[in-house]
């Protein structure tokens, strides 16, 4: 790889994944906060379960359409600048949070616009949502980028694992900043915390990022490409339809139901109410998926092929759904989450280790691109249908509906095992 003057540098693994992982554990906490806080606005500020379902989205609808693009500023310009940016722009979403809930502004909005103060609340959260996705879209893509550069087949999921940990880490301290308090003092003060954090990362990035520029300044084809990287070869379409069904699961249902599940079912701990709770309960869940990144890296590492890592883990996850539904109590809430999280980060690991051993060189932002974007899809439709399916059905049928949906990625996955094509062992994968 290149530095900023063309020369060629070699970059020390363990120090690039250290200060990559103090970024995104920051990062992460900032959308941790948003959590235990934002499902609330609807009884707080009078906003329809449609309009909370569109603030939770739009943000990840952002990061679906910025995903690709990003990943083609990567490869071309390298990964400091863009992911400093992403960054910057994480920080500034929960200033617009905090602007929501001011009435002078919302009410000053009001009467430019001219529209409700309820709305103009409700279009401030919208605006900010979509900053952060932006910020996120390089930030997340970039880390995905940087690590793969830095790592090779026989290592990929280990240090991938480190990554993957740093920022499930930071998202539970962001659920239980946020809950807490939000809970205790109020939620401009949670908004804060998490812009406080956005501009630790920010700080600490800027510090100590180094700048991985791509060997031949990045592929021609640019954009062009993206389609024929997608849907050209099985094996990604097979890991970008799992994350789909992972990322629709976890973050577009559990994560924007949860808090609204605990009040439905009188759910508390002492004095904490459902937004303390969910917030909780949610550190929980993002525990055992941070725990999971250690467990899965190695494993991925030494499995005969990645896929004998996520299969179980997809398993785990149709579990712990399916306790969230059958035992809607605090005990089965948090085993239930708790599976969740192995579930997800088992799976997502191996995912984005064996995405790695298949990028060619000057394409591994636009896979990485590539791969948020059916995330962020899955991400973008939870919202928005997992609180009307809830307040038509219930959360038992919701809940049960997503275990089987992790029937339904198992058989994904199994079937892409079939293929020679998605058989490939760490140890033998071409590494770029």
């Amino acid at each position: 790889m290149s530095g900023g003057d063309g020369t060629t540098i070699e970059y020390d693994t363990r120090t690039v994944v250290v200060s990559l992982v103090v970024g995104v554990f920051f990062g992460g906490m900032v959308g941790g906060v948003a959590f235990p806080t934002l499902p609330r606005l609807g009884s707080i500020l009078g906003f329809s379960a449609l309009v909370v379902g569109i603030i939770l989205a739009i943000n990840r609808a952002t990061r679906m359409v910025v995903n690709a693009p990003a990943g083609a500023v990567l490869d071309r310009v390298g990964t400091r600048r863009p992911m400093l940016a992403g960054f910057l722009l994480e920080g500034v979403a929960p200033v617009g949070y905090v602007l929501g809930l001011t009435d002078w502004w919302t009410t000053g909005l009001a009467h430019l616009l001219p529209v409700s103060a309820t709305a103009a609340s409700a279009a401030t959260f919208v605006l900010a949502r979509i900053v952060w996705g932006v910020g996120s879209a390089f930030v997340l893509v970039g880390a995905f980028s940087t690590v793969t550069k830095v790592t090779t087949p026989e290592n990929r999921g280990t240090w991938t694992g480190y990554m993957r940990g740093g920022q499930s880490l930071g998202f539970p301290a962001g659920l239980v900043a946020g809950g807490l308090v939000a809970d205790l003092v109020g939620f401009r003060a949670a908004f804060a915390v998490a812009g406080v954090a956005a501009a630790v990362a920010l700080v600490v990035c800027a510090l100590v990022l180094p700048d991985l520029r791509p060997d031949s300044g990045g592929h021609e084809g640019g954009l062009r490409d993206v389609p024929r990287l997608a849907f050209g070869d099985a094996r990604v379409f097979a890991i970008g339809a799992t994350n789909f069904i992972v990322r629709l699961l976890y973050a577009g249902v559990l994560l924007s139901t949860v808090v609204e599940y605990a009040a439905a079912n009188d759910i508390h701990v002492g004095e904490l109410a459902a937004t303390g709770v969910s917030g909780v309960v949610m550190a929980i869940c993002a525990i055992f998926a941070a725990a999971a990144t250690v467990i899965a890296g190695p494993l991925a590492d030494r499995a005969p092929t990645r896929s004998s890592v996520v299969v179980p883990s997809l398993g785990l996850l149709g579990v712990g759904f399916a306790c969230l539904a059958l035992s809607p109590t605090l005990v089965g809430t948090v085993t239930g989450v708790a599976l969740i999280g192995l579930g997800v980060e088992g799976a997502n690991l191996p995912l984005l280790a064996y995405l790695g051993d298949i990028s060619p060189a000057d394409d591994v932002g636009k896979l990485g691109g590539v791969y948020n974007v059916f995330g962020d899809f899955g991400s973008t439709v939870g919202p928005l249908v997992a609180l009307p399916i809830a307040t038509t059905y219930g959360y038992t049928a919701e809940y049960a509906g997503c275990a089987l949906c992790c029937v339904v990625a198992i058989a994904v996955v199994a079937r892409a095992a079939t293929d020679d094509q998605t058989v490939t062992t760490p140890h033998t994968a071409a590494d770029g």
